[in-house]
């Protein structure tokens, strides 16, 4: 698996972590079954206070833990902030909400005389979560906080880039005090996965990554009998409507296509915009793009980071190319990037058409495809033209008919106005190719719970 910190801005590597072995591997899975037996009779009150303790460490080493992302996977250092915050704000929602959440629900009965019922939600067990580099912290949060709130633990196997992004958050959980074995970091290998979710103690597993390791993982997790959550690739749609106010959206579509370097699952891949505005819409966003400033991500100045790794930035490159072969249009945008860093010049694809492969692709990186929709419906019609459905946004001056736009389009998350948000306390999923499942908020707790009924009845009732 080769897990190593290598800065992507410079091409250094600072440190290598050997792979877990197979004791390891085996250890940790005996210490999160025994830590889960005394933690699912935690009361409620005491994982509360764990969690408040966690997000009060991320709020006082915020600068040491933002830089540490910056480090590790390139991430402009206001925004590496920006996502110490959001963990912490997620930690300290379940601190308010998960009792309530998990609350007993009295089910309406035909004859409440005879018989009442009662759905309890219980904790499952031991749960592997597999994340990816690109919000090294705000991905563990948004599969912990919900999970050990509802009394789980959970096995870490993080993306392999950013290894001290994911041993720090394991200290930070064990300064706030949780249990041995509660939360854990693997520098697991991909043959590690099969074996943990093969193991009888392990009851889910929760993955946010590619199509392709959705598919594997989702495939062994099938195969144990265990449930799987999948939060997978994103191609949003970002709808531009033609009474618009173009100023402040094309703003927000240079932000929604480029922070964290164009490397989020929900931000703003495809635009569609109505023909009556497009022209002026494309001036004005090339503008817009032309003006993001790329450098050191650590320099506060700098507005667009690099990608997380070479390779990564050759990925993209090579899209871009296939793209172009397939006829479309790719005009390079603003200053020539760096030579040092992994940078990818920002790209505006145009004249996509459905036959050319890239029509249904994902760019990770600081590439938009733009496409001129000749009215509200086929404007409709393009953004539903995906196999993904995450998140997508309409902008139009008026909400009310940005919602029932919003209705139409066929995606977990749509947003008027807005590009998609990630926020501690709205849910998190898509559909189709983009996955299934969901994080954060009451939808989050309850995917890994069991949803028990507990009816009494009276002896002398008829069956």
């Amino acid at each position: 698996m080769g897990y190593a910190t290598i800065n992507p801005y410079t091409g250094e590597v600072i440190k290598t972590f050997p792979d877990a072995t197979d004791a390891e591997v085996t250890d940790a899975i005996s210490q999160a079954h025994n830590a889960f037996l005394a933690w699912k009779e935690t009361p409620f009150s005491t994982r509360g206070a764990i969690l408040q303790k966690a997000a009060t460490l991320l709020r006082q080493h915020k600068e040491e833990m933002a830089r540490l992302l910056t480090l590790e996977m390139g991430k402009l250092v206001a925004e590496a902030r920006a996502e110490v915050e959001l963990s912490a704000q997620i930690f300290e929602y379940y601190v308010k909400h998960a009792e309530g959440l998990l609350a007993p629900e009295t089910l309406p009965v035909a004859n409440p005389k005879e018989a009442t019922a009662q759905i309890v939600h219980e904790p499952l067990g031991v749960l592997l979560a597999i994340e990816p580099w690109n919000f090294p912290y705000y991905q563990i949060a948004r599969i912990i906080a919900p999970q050990l709130s509802a009394g789980n633990t959970i096995l870490l196997k993080h993306a392999s880039n950013v290894p001290q992004s994911a041993a720090r958050f394991e200290k930070l959980m064990h300064d706030a005090g949780l249990p041995k074995g509660a939360f854990t970091n693997l520098y697991a290998t991909r043959k590690h996965i099969e074996m943990i979710l093969n193991d009888p103690r392990v009851q889910g597993v929760a993955l946010t990554g590619s199509e392709g390791a959705g598919a594997t993982v989702a495939q062994q997790a099938a195969l144990a009998l265990k449930k799987s959550t999948l939060e997978l690739g994103g191609a949003d749609a970002f709808v531009v409507l033609k009474d618009a106010e173009l100023e402040k959206t094309v703003k927000w579509a240079v932000f929604g296509r480029h922070w964290n370097g164009g490397q989020v699952c929900v931000s703003s891949k495809r635009m569609i915009i109505e023909d009556a505005v497009y022209d002026a819409f494309l001036d004005r966003y090339t503008q817009g793009v032309a003006a993001l400033r790329t450098g050191d991500p650590l320099d506060e100045n700098t507005t667009l980071a690099p990608l997380s790794s070479q390779q990564a930035a050759d990925e993209v490159r090579q899209k871009i190319q296939l793209a172009v072969s397939h006829g479309a249009t790719a005009l390079e945008v603003g200053p020539k990037v760096p030579t040092q860093g992994a940078f990818v010049q920002p790209t505006i694809l145009t004249d996509i058409t459905p036959d050319n492969p890239a029509y249904h692709m994902e760019f990770f990186g600081p590439v938009s495809m733009l496409f001129r929709a000749k009215d509200e419906d086929d404007a409709v019609r393009i953004a539903n033209d995906s196999p993904f459905g995450l998140g997508g946004s309409v902008f139009t001056r008026n909400g009310k008919h940005g919602a029932e736009v919003a209705a139409r389009l066929s995606t977990g998350m749509v947003y008027v106005n807005h590009p998609t948000r990630v926020k501690a306390d709205l849910p998190f999923g898509g559909i189709r190719r983009s996955g299934y499942g969901r994080e954060l908020t009451g939808l989050g707790i309850k995917e890994f719970v069991n949803h028990k009924l507990i009816s009494v009845v009276d002896i002398d009732a008829e069956f």
